[in-house]
């Protein structure tokens, strides 16, 4: 299947692995209107797809993102202008739910989504990684949670998922003085799985991980990912519960009859999308 084009991302297909791009370079691939609506198209396609197993995320040029592109936040003003403050209070909510979606599609998406970063990622950017099942990333990458330094609460995700990745204290540390975070610091405080030795390196390697996963059962995968988020969000004993669920549904598959096969006949496991 062909992939969707675009205005603002790139997307590929190649041996059931699918790159989602940031394709802005020129503006640093700063997040305008259309590149959140079609992060959500992209992401709802790798999901649809049965040949994309597994996806990666990643930037056009020096910067994977340099988060909101400000035009955009300058122009919400008209967007939500009505003569009842009441309505137009209502019609921005609206508006935040919608980009947090944008975002959340990826975390949504069944297929794991591996992050592979470079240079700036600060702001928005920052909390569309924090969506990603894994994150990577080049020496020259730094992270910052920006919307403090522009009298604003960050709004679409990061001060919800960033907890789980590197815990309150740094949270706060980092949502309230908007400090940069370079590559190093972040691989210690666990916002990065880990850091390459260079760019090349860096899309090598990430592509060397997510054709390890698209090897596995795809079914497995979607029941894992599917699994970690609900146990992340739940008690262990609402997780543990969710997951017998699953297993009494999908244990009993086709790839299970497969792995068992190919470990017997000492070969490579073949599966269906």
């Amino acid at each position: 299947m062909n992939p969707p084009e675009f205005s603002t991302l790139a997307v590929t297909l190649v041996d059931h692995v699918a790159e989602v791009r940031l394709n802005r370079p020129d503006k640093s691939n700063a997040m305008n209107e259309a590149m959140w609506q079609e992060i959500r198209q992209a992401f709802e396609w790798v999901d649809a797809t049965p040949e994309a197993r597994v996806a990666i995320l990643s930037g056009e040029g020096k910067n994977f993102c340099a988060g909101i592109d400000l035009a955009m936040l300058g122009s919400i003003q008209q967007q939500i202008a009505h003569a009842d403050g009441a309505r137009s209070r209502e019609t921005l909510r609206r508006l935040i739910l919608d980009l947090q979606d944008c975002l959340s599609s990826i975390e949504r998406c069944r297929k794991p989504v591996l992050a592979a970063i470079q240079g700036a990622c600060v702001g928005g950017a920052l909390d569309l990684v924090t969506c990603c099942d894994m994150r990577y990333a080049a020496p020259d990458a730094f992270f910052s949670i920006k919307e403090i330094d522009l009298g604003m609460v960050a709004d679409v995700g990061t001060l919800q998922r960033l907890p789980r990745l590197i815990g309150e204290g740094m949270t706060r540390e980092l949502a309230y003085t908007g400090r940069t975070v370079d590559a190093d610091e972040a691989e210690k405080l666990g916002l990065i799985n880990f850091k390459f030795g260079d760019f090349s390196r860096l899309t090598v390697e990430v592509r060397k991980i997510a054709q390890t996963i698209a090897a596995k059962s795809p079914l497995a995968i979607r029941g894992s990912k599917d699994v970690l988020n609900f146990s992340r969000d739940h008690s262990v004993a609402d997780g543990l519960n969710y997951v017998a669920g699953w297993n009494a549904a999908m244990l009993l598959s086709a790839d299970l009859g497969e792995c068992i096969a190919a470990q017997r006949e000492k070969r490579a496991a073949q599966f269906g999308d």
